[in-house]
């Protein structure tokens, strides 16, 4: 039975680490300014012009 209480102990505590980690992403994500997303959402554009590849969600002609 006691190894029953460290497998879930060892769970809790993974998926604690996992909040963690998510939250943290979030936060990073929600710290750019809209100026900040417009910026590197219009160099994307600017790059995959210069590659060639079609836009999503168009097709290719």
């Amino acid at each position: 039975m006691r190894w029953w209480k460290i497998l879930g102990l060892a769970a809790f505590a993974g998926v604690a680490a996992t909040g963690v980690v998510i939250a943290r992403a979030e936060r990073r994500r929600r710290a750019y300014t809209p100026e900040e997303i417009r910026e590197r959402l219009r160099a994307r554009h600017a790059e995959a012009l210069a590659t060639g590849e079609a836009p999503r969600g168009t097709a290719a002609r």
